[in-house]
Parts: structure tokens; sequence; C-alpha cells
């Protein structure tokens, strides 16, 4: 598996994580065999959030993960309404009661949110000196209010930016991406193979990643997670909730997608026009 420096920390990360985002409505015995495969692969960068499933999910990956605590550079959220300076102190001490541990790898804020800005932050940063987070990011922000963080939280502080990019989402390389360079802020990809709406084997978009596939030996949903990556400033988080599927997802960050490659997925999948703000799901 591939690794990266997350942030100005130089931490390395792998570059295909495990998103978990709706693994509540999944069978939950097999949810946790999958994320258990990926800690076998080296897929050992977990992503969760609060707000999935009301807190079950953060349960499920605190019994996925059981025994194997210090393998994984483990992430969770706090709501924006929850985001207060007191509000995130506190929803920091439930998320780490349901995940079973004393401290998170980061934190972040899901979205932005009617609190200021300040408060979230400043409660970032008393967690992180209590030893309780490790770092801190945002997810959702475009290229103003990631700069806006980092002008609060000071140069090289923001971990990351989580946001939605996949193929036929690629709106955040106009700005978000080119900011998130800039500012040190990686970029992670959540829902990168279009959460359930994958590019249909018979249309012409899914044809030319099929031939760039069998050219590499590879699957499509592997030759899309590797466009993603193809940028140093951008990791990815699939979810998958089956054995099978994490890895496939595994085997991806092994590709290496040469100019025609690129040109040919470029060709199929065009970026949209530049537009404000930043796509959520």
């Amino acid at each position: 598996m591939q690794h990266r420096p997350f942030g100005s920390s130089g931490v390395l990360v792998p570059v295909v994580g495990e998103g978990t985002w709706n693994m509540e409505q999944d069978t939950r015995a097999e949810a946790i065999r999958a994320i258990r495969r990926g800690l076998d692969l080296g897929i050992t960068h977990v992503d969760t959030a609060e707000m999935y499933g009301s807190g079950s999910v953060e349960q499920l990956v605190a019994e996925a993960i059981a025994g194997r605590r210090g393998d994984v550079f483990l992430v969770s959220k706090v709501l924006p309404n929850n985001a207060s300076r007191s509000g995130t102190l506190a929803a920091c001490e439930r998320t780490l009661a349901r995940l079973k541990t004393d401290y998170l790898d980061c934190y972040l804020l899901h979205w932005p949110g009617e609190h200021p800005l300040e408060e979230t932050i400043r409660a970032f940063e008393e967690l992180e000196r209590a030893g309780k987070i490790r770092s801190f990011g945002v997810s959702n922000f475009d290229a103003r209010e990631l700069e806006e963080a980092v002008r609060i939280a000071g140069t090289g502080r923001i971990a990351c930016n989580q946001v939605l990019y996949h193929l036929e989402e690629r709106s955040v390389e106009h700005e978000v991406l080119p900011a998130c360079k800039r500012l040190g802020a990686p970029l992670v990809a959540y829902s990168p193979l279009g959460s359930g709406n994958f590019p249909s084997s018979s249309s012409h978009a899914g044809r030319a990643l099929a031939a760039i596939a069998e050219k590499h030996g590879a699957s499509p949903r592997q030759i899309a997670l590797a466009f993603l990556m193809r940028d140093q400033a951008t990791f990815v988080i699939p979810k998958a909730s089956r054995v099978e599927h994490v890895e496939d997802n595994a085997k991806a960050s092994s590709v290496t997608l040469d100019a025609n490659d690129i040109a040919a997925i470029d060709a199929a999948f065009p970026r949209p026009r530049r537009r404000s703000g930043v796509p959520m799901l």
C-alpha cells in the first residue's frame, strides 16, 4: 500500500482509506470483516463521523479495530450544530467513548455551520493539547472557507479538507484542490466511486475505463481511484462493506496511469464548468 504525508505533520497515511458513511445499513458482521480485511491489506486510514448512524457506525468501527487501534489512522467528525467550543469538546468525548479509544488521529468539522469557526478551532486546539486528538481538519469547505480556516488556525495546522470527488464530479479540481495544495492541506476524496452511481460498462465513459483497466490488468474501479490519486495531494476513502470490494480497492494504489491514460479519462469524464461553492452529498 502506498503512503503519503498527511499534511505538514509528515505522518504517512495510506492513499486508499476506508469510508464508513451509511455502513449502519449494511450487514454488520460483513462490514466488520471488510474493515478488518482492509487493515490486513494496509488500508489503515479509517474514516467515520458522529453523524453516521447517529453514532452507531463509530461503535461498529470500534468493534472492527479492537485489538488493532495502534495500527489505525482513525478519523471522525463533529457535526456543525455541535461545533461550539463546549459542544465540540463534549462531542469528542462521546465519539471517543463510542470508538473505545482515548485519542483520534484526526478530528474534522463535518461542514461549515453557524457556530464561529474560531470556536471550533479553539476547541480542536484544546483537544490536541490534552492528547485527545493528534491533528484536526475540515470537510466540505470551499477554497475561501479553507483559507479562512488556515488564517485562524495558522499555516500547516489544517490537516486536510475532505470533499466529494469522483470521475463524474470533478468540480473541486478548479479551486478546491489548488487551494489544498497551496495551503498544505491534502484533499481527501469521499465517495470517490460515485456513491452507487459508478459508470455503466455499456456507456461510452465506462468503455473507456474498461479499456484502460484491461491495459493495466486492473478493474475499472481501480482505474477510477488511481485517476483521483494521480495528484500527490489527494487521498481516497471509498466505502467497502464487503471483503471483495475492499480487496479490489486496495490494489488501486499500485496502479500507475500514464499520460495517455489520463488524457483518455479526462476526455471521457470532462470537468464541469467552474462554479462557486463545493459539491456535497
